[in-house]
């Protein structure tokens, strides 16, 4: 029988709070740009196939954004020194690499397919890095180590 007001050991609240450091937060930050710009994209392609001749030339402008948000996201996961961040976004790099290339030389073929996936990629992305805690400074996901004061805050 459980009485309101108890909590069962399956129900208890976690006792560690780990906080998201400053270079997690830049992380975030790029990640947030970056899937907000991404989904842009199709917009501007949708503006060209309706007819409107200006939408290309917003799309490659906005190609040039996302591609060069991707690069800052991935200088911003470096900062956290975490193998997550760093490997998906050196990962997501590549594949806008060959996004643009594709783009640029007409392989809709690749380009529609890639495009898709990336967005999706990116809005998993920056789901992950808004629900789960991110290294506290440049160091890793370290926390709670012997010798590191300020890594974690318990809360009752």
């Amino acid at each position: 029988m459980i009485v309101e007001g108890m909590t069962t050991p399956y129900e208890r609240p976690s006792t560690t709070l780990r906080r998201t450091g400053i270079a997690g937060r830049l992380f975030r930050a790029a990640v947030t740009a970056h899937t907000v710009a991404s989904f842009g994209q199709p917009v501007f392609a949708g503006v060209y196939l309706t007819g409107e001749i200006g939408g290309l030339d917003w799309h490659a402008r906005g190609a040039d954004v996302v591609f060069s948000l991707a690069l800052v996201q991935a200088a911003a996961s470096a900062l956290t020194r975490s193998l997550w961040p760093i490997s998906l976004s050196v990962l997501i790099v590549s594949a806008e690499a060959v996004q643009y290339m594709a783009g640029v030389s007409g392989l809709l073929w690749v380009h529609f397919p890639l495009g898709v996936m990336l967005i999706a990629a990116l809005a998993v992305l920056s789901a992950a890095v808004w629900v789960r805690p991110l290294p506290n400074r440049a160091g890793g996901d370290r926390a709670g180590e012997a010798g590191e004061p300020g890594r974690e805050e318990t809360h009752a």
